[in-house]
């Protein structure tokens, strides 16, 4: 997968139009002989064109350099060689689609075939800096009735050139009669009326309504977005799709009260058996590197035994069984029942104004202050084992989402209290981690020792974890809380 910055731009022009003399463009020395080539592109979507309507294109490409198959996202696009099949979508593309097409057949959904005359643009040096495609494109969208399009367009594609010669190619070719194009895509074009049409403008909500409906919906997209990168392997993937679904989960929990608890209330059930299942995977990663850098951090005379290679098949152990899972989850149809019900989610419109929402928020807010001043002072009554701060962190982590929502309507001062009540959270967490790390120091120490292999250093460890987690929690703790809660921080919440 390839990430992409502003690369190209695509520009409409009149039937008469005549390209300018680019070679007068400052960074730009000569303007190569034109070259004609033929193109063919196929593109695939569901019958409900699910990808179209996320702005998601997967394409088969014949002729010019560009051939092969590709799936392109807003940011990041895939390619893979044409292959022997003509219309068989590579398994690799379905799997970075599944979770728009729901397992839904790909089928061609449009055909353009184009004309294209290059102009390669070369700089001082001779190297290629930008190359101009005038395209002249005939398009079917296929159907019951098919449409057919015929129509001009101009590409303007960065090679080795400094982004700033777009803007001065640009400028040339805008005094020539070009205009910056405005649709989206040749798919777009193509499909014309048949596209699903964009649901109603946020502006026929309230801003309360529509900062929690825009939140939401965000979520969702995240989730969906991140899907590709967890099915291979991506450990970033992993935990941007899992602290989408945890927004989703407290989101839905905190505005309650504003949605349908019926259709709400069985989504976050399927929330938290997804957030369980990346989960699995996540921690272990998170927790085999924090155990890396503490074995590394350690003197080498203090390492007896084959300390990093047990732990490292330990956390494997766990890894490797929970990926499986987490996979056969993500192609089951329990996630796609799932996505679906989200689906429905964001597409219910909310009924909420703008002292309800933030006084819900204030709710959620109070609830993590309380849970903190509970793990001050535990009740003599409370059950053995309860971790309150523990408790404490999940309620912080509910408030700073929950903070969050008020962000489009409160700007900056939202931001700030977010911002703090993050901090806390990360206080709170690292607490957490490092609990979980010294059961499993033990865990793992224990077992070292029945395999008749010292334990001394996983004792090390242990003890300088704990060690560090209290100094942790006495200098961060007080200060983190004292700047969460200050008046103007808390000022938003009024």
């Amino acid at each position: 997968m390839r990430m992409q910055h502003e690369a190209e731009r695509t520009y409409e022009i009149p039937a008469r139009f005549h390209l300018p003399d680019l070679a007068e463009v400052p960074g730009v020395a000569a303007v190569d002989k034109p070259v004609e080539r033929r193109l063919s592109a196929t593109y695939y979507d569901t019958p409900q064109l699910r990808l179209a309507s996320h702005r998601v294109t997967l394409r088969r490409r014949t002729g010019g350099a560009d051939a092969g198959w590709r799936v392109k996202r807003d940011a990041s696009e895939t390619r893979l060689p044409l292959g022997r099949k003509e219309d068989a979508v590579p398994a690799e593309l379905l799997d970075a689609v599944r979770a728009l097409s729901r397992g839904d057949a790909l089928r061609p959904v449009a055909r353009v075939r184009t004309r294209r005359v290059e102009h390669p643009l070369r700089g001082r040096d001779g190297r290629i800096v930008a190359l101009i495609a005038e395209d002249e494109m005939i398009s079917e969208a296929v159907g019951d009735k098919a449409i057919l399009q015929r129509w001009r367009e101009l590409e303007v594609e960065l090679v080795d050139g400094r982004s700033g010669l777009l803007d001065r190619i640009e400028h040339a070719l805008r005094g020539a009669g070009a205009t910056r194009s405005g649709r989206r895509s040749k798919l777009v074009h193509a499909l014309a009326e048949r596209l699903p049409a964009a649901p109603l403008p946020t502006g026929a909500r309230g801003r309360a309504e529509r900062a929690l409906a825009g939140y939401v919906e965000a979520q969702r997209d995240a989730l969906i977005a991140n899907d590709p990168g967890v099915r291979n392997g991506d450990p970033d993937a992993v935990h941007d799709m899992r602290v989408a679904v945890r927004r989703l989960r407290s989101t839905l929990r905190t505005f309650r009260p504003a949605l349908d608890a019926a259709r709400t209330e069985p989504l976050r059930a399927e929330l938290a058996w997804l957030g369980r299942l990346l989960g699995a995977v996540r921690d272990a990663d998170v927790l085999a590197g924090k155990l890396h850098d503490a074995v590394e951090a350690e003197p080498p005379e203090l390492i007896v035994g084959p300390v990093a290679e047990r732990i490292e098949e330990y956390l494997a152990a766990r890894t490797v069984p929970a990926r499986a899972e987490l996979i056969e989850a993500l192609n089951g149809r329990r996630y796609t029942a799932l996505l679906d019900d989200l689906d429905a989610v964001v597409a219910t419109p909310v009924r909420l104004t703008g002292s309800r929402l933030r006084r819900l928020v204030r709710r959620a807010v109070r609830r993590a202050d309380t849970r903190l001043a509970a793990a001050d002072r535990p009740k003599p009554t409370t059950p053995p084992g309860v971790d309150l701060l523990h408790d404490a962190r999940k309620s912080c982590k509910q408030a700073r989402y929950a903070v969050e929502v008020l962000q489009p309507t409160d700007g900056r001062q939202a931001v700030r209290l977010a911002d703090r009540l993050g901090r806390l959270q990360d206080v709170l967490g690292a607490h957490h981690d490092a609990t979980v790390l010294a059961a499993l120091l033990r865990e793992v120490g224990a077992q070292a020792q029945l395999d008749g292999e010292s334990a001394f250093t996983y004792g090390v460890l242990h003890a300088r974890l704990q060690q560090d987690d209290q100094r942790a929690m006495s200098a961060d703790l007080p200060g983190a809380r004292r700047r969460a809660t200050t008046r103007k921080v808390r000022r938003v919440l009024s």
